[in-house]
């Protein structure tokens, strides 16, 4: 795209861009495509006091926009993005992110996702504390909002535009800047062609890359919300503000929020090459820890080791990435885990042969893409991230269902003929490669695959006439949702920080295995009941405020193992609080607990969102058993000394003589109703009934006892 395309204006309002007081706008955006409708809506101050920003206003503003039997395809579905009151803040590290709102392809209930880059931050600037898109549009379009002249507009997307985002993202900033200084100012927001034809997309949020002169890429990737963004007919949205500056949130105290940025920024440059090496490996570092502690998904959960995962450690990408140090996806972060591999050649596919930058590996791909599909070579893996990011395909469920699809083809499910020609083993890179392009196309066997595990495993039993209970066992999802990335057999509270989520199983609720398998901090149902409120409580709260979650833990200050509770970093909770009311002035904040409570509020009202929804109750937590145990002989005998000594020590059962099958059969007995425990332990601490249903003394403790609420929850009770 040599000029700048013409374009029709469909729509737009002119607005004041005002300035953004103690973290908020104090307004938000709404956008309807069907009738290209544009209006300025007011946060109130109940908004702010219970629901606080980011996820917390997305889930307030979908319960308003849709109706209980709204279904993700329809036009009344909404994608809600909204960065938080923290978010922005450039004295911080990991204040950049954004959170997505919307009801999900694959689940069919509500979806959250968080990503970096720049498009939240620049959209509150501009003067937006969300946008929310309702409707859908008749050909695709741009929503661009422009916070230098105060304009928002519906535009008619060029026909010379791309849909894939690495052309897509570059197209944009050749359409909006005026100047080469301008693109650091605008971030687009976009899904591909692999959004379209399958029910995994994602969005591919921008940032303008200086040193690079190119736009990079970050990921809303779970739950399929970018292909209801492509239902919608978005091409982009496109948000722009120029002069970001360090008192752009205006928050109430700056001296505050710089004192406590100051310590972190001294913290994670002494103690980051001593602990996880963020800085030059970013989140790879996990592979070889997986690893080593038997966790890394491997063929499909069987296994949590590979001898061949050497060859896709941390040390194999540090010598990859070319971006020097610091990398990060927001200003102000010096834990700079933002890593890419330049100057890549593509072997494959319809862009063969041009030379792209890859963002990432992050650990998720690589342990998803790799050695749960038994590919352990990290080109195929770079090819597999760079389209999977283009095409707009989540890279975790794409790395679980095809290694469920890897699974059925060798345990005979599946055949050459149902997947028309390709033979889809275990370790069979190009096959995958392919399914991918297929799912790129809206072709083949990808456009099964592309539907996801819990539509597979219907298909599989229907049309093939596979073993339902099988496919169910080995069928690595949970409410519709694929596994992310770690192996949970030997951590029940893992099990539970997967299977007890509003969402589906994801790691960023309550990654617990550390705490549970490793250093048995929480040995009990009560311990582990305790850590299942906490934790995903806490990591809530990152997402009420647009926050990452990688500068609490995963950087840590040196005395932290000497304090009372290390696994919840005590220096860096208290660091949060003063962000907080540095921020926002809020004075009723003092401690961890308080911000607990607020996200208390948000979960619990999710969980009611989720009841509304037709979902939210005891059988919707259920998990797959391969999360819990071995299905399979060889997966049993690949650890049998494991097994055989639990059978003796936790079950009381004698292994000796007995067939796998009855070693298999009753250390199943045990696990799930080990699950079955740990679930009446979590739901009586959380203020839930035996159903899952959040308790009426519970909704008004946490004052969200709105009169349609509580209906909702009274029908449950």
């Amino acid at each position: 795209m040599s000029a700048k395309p013409d374009y029709k204006v469909l729509a737009e309002m002119d607005y004041k861009v005002g300035q953004v007081e103690r973290g908020y706008a104090n307004r938000t955006l709404y956008v309807n495509l069907s009738d290209n409708t544009i209006a300025s809506k007011p946060v109130t101050q109940e908004m702010k006091d219970i629901f606080i920003g980011g996820r917390g206003f997305g889930l307030w503003l979908l319960w308003h926009g849709i109706g209980a039997e709204t279904k993700w395809n329809d036009p009344e579905n909404e994608i809600v993005i909204s960065p938080g009151p923290i978010g922005g803040i450039t004295q911080y590290p990991g204040t950049g992110k954004s959170l997505v709102v919307s009801l999900s392809p694959t689940t069919h209930s509500v979806m959250d996702s968080n990503v970096g880059g720049h498009f939240g931050p620049l959209l509150k600037f501009a003067g937006w504390d969300a946008i929310e898109v309702q409707g859908k549009a008749e050909k695709d379009v741009i929503v661009y909002v422009d916070g230098v002249k105060g304009k928002v507009s519906i535009i008619e997307a060029p026909a010379e535009l791309e849909t894939n985002t690495h052309i897509l993202a570059e197209q944009i900033l050749e359409m909006f800047a005026e100047s080469e200084s301008e693109k650091q100012g605008i971030s687009s927001v976009s899904a591909g062609t692999g959004a379209e034809h399958t029910l995994i997309g994602c969005l591919n949020f921008s940032f303008y890359d200086v040193r690079r002169r190119a736009p990079r890429v970050k990921q809303a990737g779970r739950g399929g919300i970018g292909t209801v963004f492509r239902d919608k007919k978005i091409k982009a949205l496109v948000v722009k503000y120029l002069g970001v500056k360090g008192d752009s949130n205006h928050p109430a105290d700056r001296e505050r929020i710089t004192k406590v940025g100051v310590k972190m920024h001294k913290e994670i440059h002494d103690n980051d090459p001593l602990q996880c090496n963020m800085r030059q490996v970013g989140t790879p570092y996990l592979v070889k820890i997986m690893n080593d502690y038997d966790l890394l998904p491997t063929h499909n959960f069987k296994f949590g080791s590979h001898p061949e995962a050497e060859k896709i450690v941390g040390e194999v990408w540090k010598r990859r990435f070319t971006q020097g140090i610091p990398d990060g996806c927001w200003y102000g972060c010096t834990l700079s885990c933002s890593h890419s591999v330049d100057g890549y050649t593509l072997k494959t596919g319809p862009y063969k042969g041009q030379v792209v930058n890859v963002d990432g590996p992050e650990y998720e791909t690589i342990a998803g893409c790799g050695s749960n599909c038994g590919i352990f070579d990290p080109d195929a893996l770079l090819e597999i991230n760079f389209y999977c990011d283009t095409y707009g395909i989540d890279t975790i469920s794409f790395g679980t269902l095809t290694a469920f699809v890897m699974e059925c083809y060798e345990a005979g499910v599946l055949n050459k003929e149902i997947t028309g020609g390709l033979e889809l083993n275990f370790g069979n890179a190009e096959a995958a490669i392919e399914l991918l392009h297929q799912m790129g196309r809206g072709e083949g066997f990808g456009l099964i695959a592309g539907q996801g595990v819990r539509r597979m495993k219907q298909i599989f039993a229907e049309e093939y006439g596979a073993d339902p209970a099988f496919l169910q066992d080995i069928g690595m999802e949970a409410k519709g949702l694929e596994y992310s990335e770690y192996v949970s057999k030997e951590s029940l509270a893992q099990q539970g920080g997967y299977g007890l989520t509003n969402k589906g199983p994801q790691h960023d609720e309550a990654w617990l295995i550390f705490m549970d398998m490793v250093n048995n901090q929480i040995p009990t149902f009560e311990d582990k009941a305790e850590a299942l409120h906490y934790f995903p409580m806490w990591r809530t709260w990152f997402g009420l405020n647009g926050l990452c979650k990688l500068p609490w833990n995963d950087i840590v200050p040196a005395d932290n193992a000497e304090t009372d509770e290390p696994a919840k970093v005590p220096e860096h909770v208290q660091n949060y609080v003063e962000l907080f009311v540095g921020v926002t002035g809020r004075q009723d904040v003092k401690s961890g607990e308080d911000l607990i409570r607020m996200s208390e509020a948000v979960y619990n009202f999710q969980r009611v969102f989720n009841l509304r929804m037709g979902f939210g109750t005891r059988e919707h937590d259920a998990i797959p058993y391969r999360s819990m145990g071995p299905v399979t002989v060889e997966e049993y005998e690949s650890r049998a000394e494991r097994y055989d000594k639990q059978l003796k020590e936790l079950v009381g059962f004698d292994p000796e003589g007995k067939t796998t099958e009855e070693k298999m059969a009753t250390l199943r007995k045990y696990r799930e109703d080990q699950y079955e425990k740990l679930i009446d332990a979590v739901y009586e601490r959380r203020g839930w009934t035996k159903n899952g249903i959040p308790t009426l003394e519970t909704l008004k403790r946490l004052r969200i006892d709105f009169p349609e609420v509580v209906e909702v929850v009274k029908q449950h009770l």
